[in-house]
Formats: structure tokens, sequence, C-alpha cells
């Protein structure tokens, strides 16, 4: 197959899926006739050749996708005038934690941000897809470990955890709450409110290092091996 067919072949395949495609999928196109190597660097060229639209060519946690470039935003949004339901900061702020100190319990969440997190929090980020329960801390009771997934760094747009921008000041910790206030709730669960902690303040800034920790916590089966947040290189396998 020549290369101006195998691009066309890779270009229809991912404006049409639904989700991010990953390299081997791709593969299954040219019934395995095209190496790994040889998709990387056709994906390359595609890339090139999408770059003065408003559409581009990114690598995702999940995959490869098409999505509009940042600066097209606020021309598809006037498509939908209505705003969707935005998390409140306290939600922010545990997904901010859980993406920064993972894996954590809530425990960990809670002395973090110096207030009880309701198990709602935990709950609606568990349905949204961006939270899960990757392990068990050898502890008392044996706390559920909460790391995030690939789902979130998909809606984020990251290929990996390691993308995320480093929180060195107070500053930059609002602009990664900012970043994460992007994401809207799903239209169908309604979004979290400030009630849902104990009557007490939050601190201004979270003490959040400037990259996620590691941890080697028990983890129940194999669960743990893949689940958190997309760091392995299954998008490019």
């Amino acid at each position: 197959m020549n290369t101006t067919l195998a691009k066309r072949v890779l270009e229809t395949a991912l404006i049409c899926a639904q989700q991010p495609m990953p390299l081997r999928d791709m593969g299954q196109l040219f019934e395995g006739s095209l190496s790994t190597d040889t998709l990387k660097s056709l994906l390359e060229e595609l890339q090139q050749e999408w770059v003065q639209r408003g559409v581009e060519l990114v690598c995702v946690a999940s995959g490869w996708r098409f999505q509009s470039r940042p600066e097209m935003r606020e021309y598809l949004d006037r498509l939908h005038p209505e705003k969707p339901p935005r998390y409140t900061r306290a939600t922010l702020e545990t997904l901010a934690i859980i993406a920064y100190r993972q894996p954590v319990t809530r425990g960990d969440m809670e002395d973090i941000r110096g207030v009880t997190v309701n198990s709602l929090i935990i709950k609606q980020l568990e349905d949204r897809g961006w939270v899960e329960v990757v392990g068990h801390r050898e502890a008392p009771g044996r706390p559920a470990l909460y790391a995030t997934t690939r789902q979130f760094l998909d809606d984020l747009g990251l290929a990996s955890i390691d993308q995320l921008p480093l929180m060195e000041t107070p500053q930059a910790q609002d602009g990664v709450l900012d970043m994460l206030s992007e994401l809207s709730a799903d239209p169908s669960q309604p979004a979290s409110t400030e009630s849902a902690d104990a009557p007490m303040s939050a601190p201004e800034s979270l003490p959040l290092p400037n990259a996620p920790t590691e941890e080697r916590a028990v983890t129940d089966g194999d669960a743990a091996s893949s689940a958190s947040s997309g760091m392995t290189e299954e998008q490019q396998g």
C-alpha cells in the first residue's frame, strides 16, 4: 500500500472514530502489514498536514484523535451558549490532590485539604470516570487508594500524568484548578456543592508536590498496574 492511501485510511478512521484510537487498532486497518514505526511516521506526517487547520491530531492517554484547537473554542462555544454545569472548588481540589499525590486515601485528601471530604464528591469523580480505586493501603481498615484514569487524561488532552503542569506557587495551583474547571460536570449528574464539605474553611493553597508521587501499595489483582492515569505507553501500542 502506498503512503498516500495509507494516510487517507488512517485519516478517515480517526475522523470517524468515537474514541481515541490506539496503534494496535490502527494496525488492524492494514491487517498487520504496517509496522508500529511506520504507523507513527504516518501519524506525524498527518499532524504536519493539519497544522494550519482548526483541527489538530494529538496523542492522548488512550490513543490518537482529532480535536479542535484551543483557539477555536470561543467560536465553537457560540453554538452552545448555555454553559454546562461546572464542578465546585471542593471537587476540583479533591481531583487535583488525587492527580498529584496518587495513589491516595480519603484520609490523605482530608489531611491535605484540612476538611472532611464527603464521599459524594469521590463518587461523583468515579461516576465521571476520572478516578478509580487501584488498591488498598496496608493500614488499619485497609483504606482504598484512589488514582486518576486514562479517561481523565483524555479529557484534559494529555498523554500521561507527567504532562500535568508544575504547582510551584499558589498562583500555579490556581492555574491548575482553572484548567480542571474547564472540565464540565456530566450533565446527567448534579454538580456537587460546597456544602458537601464539613463547615470548615479550606486552605487558600494546597500543599501539593510538583509532580505525582509514587507509593508501593498492596493492590487488588492486576487493576493497579493499568489504572493510574495512563502512565503506560498503551496509547502507542
